[in-house]
């Protein structure tokens, strides 16, 4: 969902520059307010459940992906958009064929930053407003005064986190030439 609506706005951001004068500065308001301050509001609104976790993980991972999609896409180089208007290309087919191409790096380095701050955020949730998971289980352990627990349960998210990590970059690998480097 998060990269969905992060690669259309992106995309618009990228390719409509003067309509960052309405859009910016509630970009940059949201992007500064942490997603797990809004969980009172977001329990209010639709309870202890999938929903208000949703939200939370959608808000934390979204602004990375846009403003590395937005910067992707615009920090193309002039002279490959020259050349592809030269040998004829349009306005769509330069986007798909240079400008995404270009911006790729950017994207997938997005998503790999939204992906951890997703998994940030589920976990604060589940410590504030969840009768189950991770988060649930260590505060919950931590409330019994069981240590042994809580260490556990820090094990597991740092060992979910990082094998996340390594199957996306694996994928990325496999899927862009060259893979990414400082993997």
């Amino acid at each position: 969902i998060s990269f969905l609506c992060a690669f259309c706005l992106g995309m618009l951001a990228a390719l409509k520059k003067d309509l960052e004068v309405y859009y910016g500065p509630y970009v940059e308001f949201m992007r500064n307010v942490p997603p797990i301050s809004l969980i009172a509001l977001l329990i209010l609104w639709f309870g202890i459940g999938e929903t208000s976790k949703i939200i939370i993980i959608v808000l934390a991972s979204f602004f990375p992906m846009f403003m590395n999609i937005r910067k992707g896409l615009l920090s193309c180089d002039k002279k490959l958009l020259e050349v592809g208007k030269t040998c004829g290309l349009s306005k769509k087919a330069s986007f798909f064929k240079i400008r995404l191409f270009w911006a790729l790096p950017d994207i997938l380095v997005g998503m790999r930053i939204g992906l951890g701050y997703s998994w940030r955020a589920i976990i604060g949730a589940e410590m504030i407003a969840a009768g189950k998971g991770l988060g649930y289980l260590i505060l919950d352990a931590q409330q019994m005064s069981r240590s042994d627990k809580v260490i556990v349960g820090i094990f597991v998210i740092g060992l979910t986190g990082l094998l996340c990590d390594k199957v996306f970059l694996w994928i990325i690998k496999k899927c862009v030439r060259g893979g990414v480097e400082n993997s």
